[in-house]
Order: structure tokens, then C-alpha cells, then sequence
């Protein structure tokens, strides 16, 4: 008992101490314990010089990583378009091609560059253009840009932006074509009508004169945008809703109508990597019936067009939406989810592992803090017990999924691979004399004495069963959500 003792006094002190020295602090809410035992400063935990080298390169790369994007932001796009009609006349499949890339480069505090060019090819005929824009920020509200481009249509301008109002931003700007001297103005409004509304006005003069109207809502769950525009030869409206059914995959359906254009299209994507989405569209309009294939990876698009008949033969349409559509159902169902379940399975398998011998050993060191309040947390139990007041009867902390299900049994495997540990002791320790339990909001529960973090990375949740004044109670909370007990509302 001595030695349990002895070994959580140290917990408390080195907490102490973290908590007391800012810098170790501020480490230790970017890195953890890890960044303490690290590369910062050397621990107890690496004393192999191999182990701090390895430590402190993977500190170095995540650094210049971090450098390098600060310093060059690319974006860029490749578009190419095929025709199915064309190739059946015999004049190939490949109906045009475009690409575009642009780079930011801050060269100070206040100046960025944008650089920036674009090719498009159709058939035998291209164009294409090279920008550069000098971004020069006046203030923490406003900022110019100075703007140049060569190519089919030379322009100089400039153009301002202004944030005029906590809700409230106006852009205005100017252009000179250097081939005819034409000059064109424009500004844009934007306003913020309700927390997750938006609505947009714009008013371009010059030879192409326009005014346009537009609106987004965007949640947690679905975007929506539409907007309507007015020029001088044409008019036009588009719309589109994009519905995320979970963080990885959402369906996107969206319309366009005016005086160049009638078309619908309906389709989906999926996040297939931390920095990939892919994403298939069915479009039919004027132009015929096609699909889009894209592939978004970081700041790049590959954007590619099929064309697939220039007829809206009923059969054909009903054809070219369903048959692809049967297709990834299939595909998703029986191929994709078991294999990316599998993945995870592996993945998760392979980090608890590695992370055995440390959370074994964490473990150990969460049961001898539960022995160690094991005596004071059986007299408070027994006098709930005798005042009819607050008992915890069933703690559970861990893995979200395996805490849902395991709150439907009555016993645990007791073990590191189980990803569950039980801390009934230390939640009857934490009930006070009043008969109430409370855990503050934003504080780890893997930090409080008696517990321990069974599943590194994966979302957690603390199960609580108790009984109140002889009724039965049951809650569940996030990793850092609050606690307070007993209330009604967990009353089962």
C-alpha cells in the first residue's frame, strides 16, 4: 500500500509541476506527455540516445512541413473532357482538355503573391493565360490587390476588400483590357443574415454588364445555394444541396437554368483518405446526357467529363443513372465497407500492439490507484447506501463502440485488448458527503486518479449506472463533456 502510495504522490507532483511551469504547459497541451518526454525536454521515458534522435527527427519534419505550407499555398486543377459520340464517329475520344494552377507565396507580413495560369484546349483550338496579383493587407479588416494578366484578354486592376461590419463585407474593383481600353467595375456585398446563412449581391459595369443574387446555408448536415443572375444578353439561375450523411460521404444535387443553359445533375462522393474525396455526378441538359468523375486530393482537382450521347432517348437516360448507381451499392456493400472495415480492424489491431506494453502497464498502474482508494470509496458507498443516496453500481470508460455495447452486459473481459476498464471505485471516491458527483466540462477523464486511456485515439465515453433514493439511473458522456449526477432525466 505503501509503494501505491508513494507511486500516485509522484503522479500528483509531476501534474504539479507541469501545471506550475508555463512552458512545460504549454508543451504539454500541443504534444502531451509525449512532447515532455521528447525532443522539448528528455524524460525519464527516453533515456536511449536512438530513441530521442527518432523522436526529435519526427518533430524536425513535422516543423519544415508545417514551414513549407506556410510559405507556398498550391491549388490547381486538370480538366478533361471525353465525348462517347465522337468517338463512335471515329474522331477520337478526347474532346478537350484544360488545366490551372495557382501558388500563394507570402513574402512578408503584409504582401502575398499569387501566381497563377490556366490552358484550355478544344479540339484543334487552344488558349490559354498567365495572372500574377500582389496582395498587400492595409489592416486586420481591409486589404488591395494589385492584378495583371497576360494572354487572350490582357487586364490590368486592382481590386479592394473591407470587412465593414462584424456581419458585413464589401469588395470593389477595377479592370482595363490593354487590347480595346474597355474598362469594367464591380462590387460585391456580402452579409450575414442568420448564424449559418448567407447572402451575397453582386454589380458588374462594363461590357458585360450583370447583377447577381445570391444565398448559402451551411450546417453541420447540409449546404444549399442558389443564385440569380441578370446581364444584358443573358439571364441565368442555379441551385445546388449537398447532403453529408457522415463525415466521409455525402450526395449533391444540383440545377442550372437560363439562356445558355438547362441542365440537372444528381450525385455523390466519399472521403476515401484523410486528404482524398472522390465524388460521380449524373448530368442531364441540353448538351446531352453525361458523367463527371472527380477526384479532390488537398488543393488539386483531376475534373474529367464523359459525354455519353447527345439524345435524350427515355431508355438511355433511365439507363445512365441507374446503372451506375447499382453499381456502387454493390460495390459499396459487398467490396468497399468490408474492406475498409477490415483496414480499421487491422489498423486498430496493429496500434494496440504496439501500444501493448505501455497500456498494460498503464493499466497496472490505474488498478493500484483503485486499491489505493478502494477503502475510503467502500465507506462513502456504504453510507449512501444507509442515507438511500447516491451509489455508483456500474462505471464503465473507454472505446465508444464497445461501451455502447457493453452497456447492455453485466461483465467485461478484464484485459488491454477489451479497450473498456471499469472505474466504479474511483467515481464512489469522487462522491461527495452531499451525495453528489460532479466532473467538469473540457477535462480529460483518462487524467482523474484510478483511470487510464484504453484506446489512444479512438473516441471515448464513460458509462455511469447508479441509484438514487432507491431508483435506478443510467448515463452516458463524451471524453470531455460534464458530468453531474444524480439528475432526473437519467432516471430508466
Amino acid at each position: 500500500m505503501k509503494e501505491v502510495a508513494t507511486e500516485n504522490f509522484q503522479r500528483i507532483r509531476n501534474a504539479y509541476e507541469i501545471l506550475s511551469d508555463e512552458n512545460k504547459r504549454q508543451i504539454y497541451d500541443i504534444y502531451g506527455m509525449e512532447g515532455l518526454n521528447s525532443g522539448l525536454e528528455l524524460g525519464p521515458k527516453l533515456t536511449k540516445p536512438e530513441e530521442i534522435r527518432e523522436q526529435l527527427e519526427r518533430l524536425r519534419r513535422r516543423k519544415e512541413e508545417e514551414k513549407l505550407l506556410v510559405h507556398a499555398r498550391p491549388n490547381g486543377s486538370i480538366i478533361a473532357n471525353f465525348s462517347v459520340p465522337q468517338y463512335l464517329d471515329g474522331d477520337g475520344i478526347m474532346k478537350g482538355m484544360g488545366m490551372s494552377s495557382e501558388v500563394e507565396l507570402p513574402v512578408s507580413k503584409q504582401n502575398t503573391v499569387i501566381v497563377g495560369g490556366n490552358l484550355v484546349v478544344n479540339g484543334s483550338a487552344g488558349t490559354g493565360a498567365a495572372s500574377t496579383v500582389l496582395r498587400h493587407q492595409l489592416s486586420s479588416v481591409s486589404h488591395i490587390d494589385f492584378m495583371a494578366t497576360a494572354g487572350l484578354r490582357s487586364v490590368i486592376g486592382m481590386q479592394t476588400f473591407r470587412q465593414i461590419s462584424p456581419h458585413s463585407t464589401a469588395t470593389s474593383g477595377l479592370a482595363v483590357s490593354l487590347r480595346d481600353g474597355s474598362i469594367n467595375l464591380s462590387n460585391a456585398w456580402t452579409r450575414q443574415l442568420s448564424e449559418n446563412a448567407v447572402g451575397n449581391i453582386q454589380l458588374v459595369l462594363g461590357d458585360e454588364s450583370s447583377i447577381s443574387v445570391g444565398w448559402q446555408k451551411k450546417d453541420e448536415k447540409r449546404t444549399a445555394t442558389g443564385e440569380i443572375k441578370f446581364g444584358t444578353n443573358f439571364f441565368g439561375a442555379s441551385a445546388y444541396y449537398i447532403h453529408r450523411f457522415s463525415s466521409k460521404s455525402h450526395a449533391r444535387v444540383a440545377g442550372r437554368v437560363g439562356s445558355t443553359a438547362l441542365d440537372f445533375e444528381i450525385g455523390g462522393g466519399r472521403r476515401i483518405s484523410e486528404f482524398s474525396t472522390v465524388r460521380m455526378m449524373y448530368n442531364i441538359g441540353i448538351q446531352g446526357v453525361s458523367w463527371r468523375f472527380e477526384l479532390h486530393r488537398a488543393g488539386q482537382k483531376l475534373i474529367i467529363p464523359v459525354l455519353l450521347s447527345t439524345d435524350s432517348n427515355a431508355l438511355f437516360v433511365t439507363s445512365a443513372f441507374a446503372i451506375p448507381s447499382t453499381l456502387y451499392f454493390l460495390l459499396q456493400t459487398y467490396v468497399v465497407k468490408p474492406y475498409y472495415l477490415k483496414r480499421e480492424k487491422q489498423k486498430t489491431l496493429e496500434k494496440m500492439e504496439g501500444l501493448s506494453t505501455q497500456l498494460t502497464e498503464a493499466r497496472k498502474a490505474a488498478k493500484k490507484a483503485q486499491k489505493l482508494l478502494e477503502p475510503v470509496s467502500n465507506r462513502k458507498k456504504n453510507r449512501q447506501l444507509e442515507n438511500n443516496g447516491l451509489v455508483i453500481t456500474k462505471a464503465l470508460y473507454g472505446n465508444r463502440r464497445k461501451i455502447k455495447e457493453s452497456s447492455e452486459l453485466n461483465e467485461i473481459n478484464d484485459d488491454v485488448a477489451s479497450q473498456v476498464f471499469d472505474v466504479t471505485i474511483p467515481l464512489n471516491f469522487l462522491v461527495t458527503e452531499a451525495g453528489q458527483l460532479k466532473l467538469h466540462e473540457g477535462i480529460k477523464k483518462s487524467g482523474i486518479m484510478g483511470f487510464y486511456d484504453p484506446c489512444p485515439g479512438d473516441p471515448k465515453l464513460l458509462l455511469v449506472e447508479y441509484t438514487f433514493h432507491g431508483r435506478k439511473y443510467k448515463v452516458m458522456v463524451d471524453d470531455y463533456e460534464a458530468l453531474l449526477i444524480p439528475q432526473d432525466i437519467h432516471q430508466f
